[in-house]
């Protein structure tokens, strides 16, 4: 009789204990998210007017040790970045968008890689 007792308050904990660990965990918002995760995201202003530009800053940095996405807004000229925050800084993404020839906040773009851009992605011309 107490085999049978203790059987099946066994059986019982187990039972509850595998529905405890079926139910939904609540989710924290998604900041605490990526701080719990080690990402950070950063935006900053670029030079970058045309598509063209976008598809060449956005590869870029998509070759940056760290970063996990890099969204570029054409019209407002604001590039978006995630990126692992143990893997790389802020300051590491400006440079590397400096290096593909264009600008980065108060970074110039870097003379040589400005020159081998086409003509439609000179900062002389108009958003497009």
């Amino acid at each position: 009789m107490k085999f049978l007792l203790s059987l099946s308050l066994s059986f019982l904990s187990l039972l509850s204990i595998s529905a405890q660990a079926q139910a939904p965990a609540t989710t924290a918002p998604a900041t605490a998210q990526a701080s719990a995760n080690g990402l950070a995201t950063v935006k900053f202003k670029t030079s970058a007017v045309c598509d063209m530009c976008k598809a060449r800053i956005e590869k870029s940095l998509a070759y940056e040790k760290g970063v996990q996405s890099a969204v570029l807004d054409v019209p407002t000229q604001v590039v978006t970045v995630t990126y692992k925050a143990d893997k790389t800084t802020p300051a590491a993404l400006r440079t590397a968008v400096q290096k593909t020839g264009y600008d980065a906040d108060d970074l110039t773009a870097d003379a040589r890689a400005y020159n081998r851009l086409p003509d439609c992605c000179k900062k002389t011309n108009a958003v497009h």
